[in-house]
């Protein structure tokens, strides 16, 4: 038995040894697929390097599936095998970064190494880029209406020949795609992708896959358990994207980060020493609009408020970056400077383009957009809320001029699934809180770890939070669900670093 998990003083009971959850069979108990042998990763396949040894493969799928004679696509993917001795082994646990567009071969390493030891003892850790990103067949949408332009265009627009011109922006990144994806289009979804899953547990020989998805890695796994229950073994969602249409998502969310800036501006004006923006929350907010007017009316080596925009999206959905994005904002407006509002970004060049073209094709590709006239409204309502809303994450609005209209949208969790450990952040506004909720109702019996007092995205093995970390390994070798949902005390708000003291 594991121990019980602590939330201010009070303990939380686990089930008894009766109700965990079996583990994977370590023998093979169905046929392997022969296309899939791994080797050492070539140089071709981006896979940094492991203390254990990390090896590659391929995986032929078809890409239409309802044609399985027809043309195939090769899917890459990465296994780290399990620390431990045999006898610890509980199988393979799939792990997925997000997106829709991340990929994840190299998830396999960099995502093993910060997880628990217990966890690494017991799995092989499997990474692979989802169809239509990374090595799998990548997603080109071309310009995708101008999307790559530097500086990019206003992505708040504002009055009627404003609004067409976004329009139409949308509009032509609907056609790039189409012509660049080709037949693909409608074979890039979440559906899809859960199908290749399915696929690398076969040729695995695995009765049942263990699962861990972060962000949008936690609708794939939500995918993945409606299409096939029976092959589920531990499943861990965090970060979780919940049931409904990606438009009304992205839209949550564009409000969640609305609250979440005001957070972001107190706390900037508690510490005017810092960062010299003001020392009250209206101070801080006018200081960040004037710096965005600025970048507006005369943009800086290519750095306009598109730039500016994807910075602080960004930022906001981790508070370790807050830092950076208001010392950001004094840099330009003391000195005309952007160099610190130009952080690394996760990909460049094709990575980049590949990125952005995979998450408008897979977030049409799961479900009808919305109408264009909704579009326009709810733009506005945005504004109404607030004259300049972060509205970085709206990508499915292009679904509203989309060239193939799926029937249906991707079904999320199955009342045959196991129960799932889902986990949330209780203030992360890039996914917020109640999307873990909603989502809980799709997978009966299914338990919420619950960080409070964080404002970040990525909990499990993320924020160095014991009592989170402890839990989620628990049910990974376990198979211990807590009889209740578990509530873990979080980090509150970062203390910056103060010059001179």
């Amino acid at each position: 038995m594991t121990p019980a998990v602590c939330h201010r003083g009070v303990l939380f009971a686990l089930v008894a040894a009766a109700a965990l959850i079996p583990a994977a069979p370590v023998h093979a108990t169905t046929t392997p697929d022969p296309s899939l042998r791994f080797r050492p990763c070539p140089e071709s396949m981006p896979v940094p390097a492991a203390p254990d040894r990390v090896e590659c493969g391929w995986l032929s799928v078809p890409l239409d599936r309802e044609h399985p004679d027809g043309e195939r696509i090769s899917i890459a993917v990465s296994r780290v095998r399990a620390s431990g001795p045999p006898e610890e082994r509980r199988g393979i646990l799939l792990v997925n970064p997000g997106g829709p567009g991340g990929p994840g071969l190299a998830y396999a390493v960099t995502k093993r190494a910060k997880l628990p030891e217990s966890v690494r003892r017991s799995y092989d850790v499997i990474g692979f880029d989802p169809r239509g990103t990374g090595q799998s067949a990548p997603a080109d949408c071309g310009p995708m209406g101008g999307l790559f332009d530097s500086p990019g265009a206003e992505p708040v627009p504002s009055g009627h020949t404003a609004e067409k011109a976004y329009l139409d922006s949308l509009r032509r990144m609907a056609d790039d795609c189409a012509a660049g994806v080709g037949d693909a289009l409608e074979h890039l979804s979440t559906t899809q992708t859960a199908r290749d899953v399915d696929a690398i547990r076969s040729a695995l020989s695995e009765r049942r896959i263990g699962f861990l998805g972060v962000s949008y890695g936690s609708y794939h796994g939500a995918a993945y358990a409606a299409l096939f229950p029976q092959h589920v073994g531990r499943m861990v969602l965090d970060s979780v994207v919940g049931p409904g249409g990606w438009y009304d998502f992205d839209l949550r969310q564009s409000r969640a980060l609305l609250r979440q800036r005001e957070v972001f501006f107190a706390w900037v004006a508690q510490y005017d020493r810092r960062f010299g923006l003001g020392g009250s929350t209206g101070q801080v907010r006018s200081a960040y609009r004037r710096a965005r007017q600025g970048l507006a009316a005369r943009p800086v080596n290519g750095f306009g408020p598109a730039e500016f925009d994807r910075a602080v999206y960004r930022a906001l959905g981790r508070t370790e970056r807050w830092e950076g994005l208001a010392a950001g904002i004094r840099a330009y407006l003391h000195d005309g400077s952007t160099e610190l509002l130009r952080p690394a970004a996760p990909f460049g060049g094709a990575a980049s383009r590949t990125y952005e073209s995979a998450n408008r094709v897979v977030k049409c590709a799961d479900g009808p957009g919305p109408k264009q006239r909704r579009v326009t409204a709810d733009l506005r309502r945005m504004r109404r809320l607030d004259p300049q809303p972060v509205v970085t994450g709206i990508e499915a609005s292009a679904c509203a001029y989309w060239h193939h209209i799926p029937a249906h949208r991707t079904r999320l969790g199955s009342p045959e699934a196991p129960p799932v450990l889902l986990i949330a952040s209780e203030r992360d506004p890039i996914t917020p809180v109640e999307e873990a909720r909603q989502l809980r109702q799709r997978l009966p019996g299914s338990r919420l770890v619950t960080l409070h007092d964080d404002y970040s995205h990525g909990v499990f093995a993320s924020r160095g939070n014991a009592c989170v970390d402890s839990a989620a390994a628990a049910y990974l070798v376990d198979g211990t669900v807590p009889v209740t949902d578990v509530h873990c005390d979080g980090p509150g708000l970062p203390t910056p670093r103060v010059p001179n003291e």
